[in-house]
């Protein structure tokens, strides 16, 4: 490859805020991969956020770039799987496996697609001084005969239709809105850009801990809610605590530590059998590498408010927020019924196909 942008290249981040700013450009927030395209060529690579070469996981989209991008590009955007109108993050988490003949299997049976919402080089030209409103319009000329799996993230300059996308979009499994200032050139790896998402709040029980890679301290919480077979499924955890509030925490949550996981409701999760039924506490993963998924197990009698984003099946997608202790709650009453579900909204008229 020779190309006026070469990898590797940090891609521009965004900081959170919790209301749409005014007088940006408004875009949807994708929940998928973040990964640059460079192409030159017969040549096109996939790069993750983190600079990790990502095209042999989707080969269908090697010969999809080739066919609908310019000759000589790079892009920025994000891989994205769809099923039944909207997003599917536990799909796209499925194609990073080890073994070829696995992904070729899943390439044909969940096929991904690619969403670009930036253009860093065109041509023999660099655009990364270039001001963001004139980078889009040449990704939208660029782009205008691309078909699916290839698609150009919409984007809008009015406030009001970006509070409508953020109200609506999140029922085709978007994750919010991200605005940014038409007026900047490409900032690699430096947060200019804001990110607002969906926050609601849900009482879990926690029935577990895992502790800090620094020490004897708190450093998850393992948090649970009640599926209507009155088993405690796992949904995710809830961390980003002060050092001094872990070292609070293991001290409260020290009268409910068990000795062994014996009688507890997730006593199996080392059993292949229950993870492939159940999501449980240390399940094992790709992502993980030598990650310690240890945990510790505690009587499932604290009730804690979190907050979160939104979910992915049956557990949140992102590590959700501790909020405050509900000693007025009971366990049992932490159940799946609480939680909103956002109006359904088809993919398909997000990308205008």
């Amino acid at each position: 490859m020779d190309l006026p942008v070469m990898p590797p290249v940090e891609p521009m981040l965004a900081k959170s805020a919790a209301a749409i700013p005014p007088d940006m450009r408004y875009e949807a927030k994708w929940d998928g991969f973040r990964a640059l395209v460079f192409r030159d060529g017969d040549e096109a690579e996939l790069v993750s956020r983190s600079g990790k070469p990502l095209t042999r996981y989707f080969p269908e989209l090697v010969g999809a770039l080739r066919a609908n991008l310019p000759p000589r590009c790079v892009l920025d955007g994000e891989i994205v799987i769809a099923r039944g109108g909207r997003l599917d993050f536990d799909a796209l988490l499925e194609r990073i496996h080890p073994a070829d003949s696995r992904v070729r299997h899943l390439a044909e049976v969940t096929p991904a697609s690619y969403v670009a919402f930036d253009l860093l080089a065109l041509d023999d030209r660099s655009l990364m001084d270039t001001p963001l409103r004139q980078r889009q319009d040449a990704l939208a000329e660029a782009l205008r005969a691309a078909a699916d799996p290839v698609f150009t993230a919409p984007w809008t300059d009015d406030l009001e239709l970006a509070e409508r996308w953020f109200r609506q979009f999140e029922g085709a499994g978007l994750d919010g809105v991200v605005a940014k200032r038409p007026d900047l050139g490409y900032r690699p790896g430096e947060r200019v850009m804001v990110k607002v998402k969906h926050e609601r709040t849900a009482d879990c029980v926690v029935a577990g801990l895992r502790a800090h890679k620094s020490g004897p301290v708190v450093g998850s919480l393992l948090l649970g809610l009640y599926n209507t077979a009155g088993r405690l499924q796992h949904v995710g955890v809830c961390g980003a605590f002060s050092m001094r509030r872990r070292q609070e925490l293991m001290a409260e949550l020290e009268p409910l530590r068990m000795e062994s996981a014996e009688g507890h409701p997730w006593a199996d999760w080392a059993s292949e059998e229950a993870q492939a039924r159940d999501r449980m506490p240390g399940a094992p993963s790709r992502w993980s590498g030598l990650k310690n998924l240890s945990w510790v197990p505690l009587r499932p009698e604290r009730v804690c408010e979190v907050a979160y984003d939104h979910m992915q099946g049956d557990r949140f997608r992102h590590t959700a927020r501790f909020r405050r202790w509900r000693p007025e709650r009971e366990p049992r009453e932490c159940t799946y019924a609480q939680l909103e579900e956002p109006v359904c909204y088809d993919l398909g008229e997000v990308l205008g196909s």
